[in-house]
């Protein structure tokens, strides 16, 4: 696989963030980041040069991740029917909202169709970070202004504090905390939009299940790394991303080892800032398509390998944020631990 990229973790935070790390000035904003490379670090042209972005065996033990480039109503719908997955009993679609007033959720026109079909309610958990979703009243507010409403219900899971899930096998948690509704539901889709992010390197379905799900507390107990309920800040940056991996096992862990959750990543709009960011820069890569899988390793590596991929230098910049946040370092401890496979087989639905 890829060469490990190992940055020492200083973030200085000089403002108050919203959504995930909310960057109220997209790229160009004064929040500071200080992180720098060790001497193991490879160079994001490196990568981008790489002639295979991937070593994947050619065995039927791998699992499948099914791609459409048709970003649609259709081209979704076909991407999680590829699956032959069904939903049992009470379904639950976990998104994110996305935070006011300019960020690129899914839109509720792309996935309706396919939420309806499941018979979903979409699910979300407040955030920890001030903003116009850490309060259970303006985050449902903020539900209906992005047009989740109109589709389907909605519930904040942690609006009635938090459950607790054990980790198993862990070396970060022992426990993580996710919405106190999240056991309600008995099967779970999770829709990802994959993007860049300011912490985590890039935000696929591993953080949608981890970071997504937790409640307000379960966001602080993963950010330090174990070390706050209250305070997601100063916690050490591998830490922080093990945390990620150990708490997204631990959803997939409480649904069955993963038979009741499957997953599908929206490869458009993709900035080098999340959904959490109100003002995210402007994407400089062309949307790439839909991809799915019951294997959220799987999934996020080849949405990973797919923006390395990208000749010309498009993507350099989303490369340059996953390194310089050691990004790729959830993927191998999320293998390492048990939650899914890094090799993969690709399946493109179209062909």
């Amino acid at each position: 696989m890829r060469k490990r990229v190992l940055p020492f973790f200083a973030l200085l935070l000089t403002m108050i963030f919203t959504g995930c790390t909310q960057n109220t000035g997209g790229s160009n904003s004064n929040i500071s980041f200080n992180f720098t490379s060790s001497e193991n670090s490879v160079n994001s042209t490196d990568r981008l040069n790489s002639s295979t972005p991937s070593d994947v065996p050619t065995n039927s033990d791998v699992p499948n991740v099914y791609m459409t480039p048709d970003i649609s109503p259709e081209g979704l719908t076909a991407v999680y029917n590829a699956l032959g997955w069904t939903p049992t009993g009470k379904v639950a679609v976990k998104l994110s909202t996305g935070e006011p007033p300019a960020s690129n959720y899914l839109r509720p026109e792309l996935i309706k169709d396919l939420v309806q079909s499941v018979d979903g309610t979409i699910v979300e958990c407040n955030t920890a970070y001030g903003g116009s979703r850490s309060e259970t009243a303006m985050h449902y507010q903020v539900a209906k202004d992005h047009g989740f409403t109109d589709i389907a219900n909605f519930q904040i899971l942690d609006e009635n504090g938090s459950m607790t899930l054990p980790v198993n096998g862990g070396s970060v948690l022992k426990e993580n905390y996710v919405g106190a509704a999240f056991g309600d539901y008995n099967s779970y889709l999770v829709l990802s939009h994959f993007k860049g992010h300011a912490m985590a390197g890039y935000g696929g379905a591993i953080k949608n299940i981890s970071i997504g799900l937790g409640s307000s507390m379960g966001k602080c107990w993963i950010h330090s790394g174990g070390t706050s309920k209250t305070n997601a800040w100063g916690g050490k940056q591998d830490a922080f991303l093990e945390a990620m991996a150990e708490a997204g096992k631990s959803v997939s862990d409480y649904l069955g080892s993963g038979d009741r959750i499957v997953y599908v990543n929206v490869m458009n709009r993709l900035s080098v800032d999340c959904d959490c960011d109100g003002n995210p820069a402007e994407p400089d890569i062309h949307d790439i398509g839909i991809l799915a899988s019951t294997d959220p390793v799987a999934l996020d590596q080849a949405c990973i390998d797919l923006i390395y991929e990208q000749k010309d230098g498009d993507g350099k910049s989303l490369v340059q944020r996953i390194e310089s946040r050691n990004g790729l370092h959830t993927l191998e401890h999320a293998e390492e631990i048990g939650l899914g496979s890094r090799h993969y087989s690709l399946v493109r639905i179209d062909d």
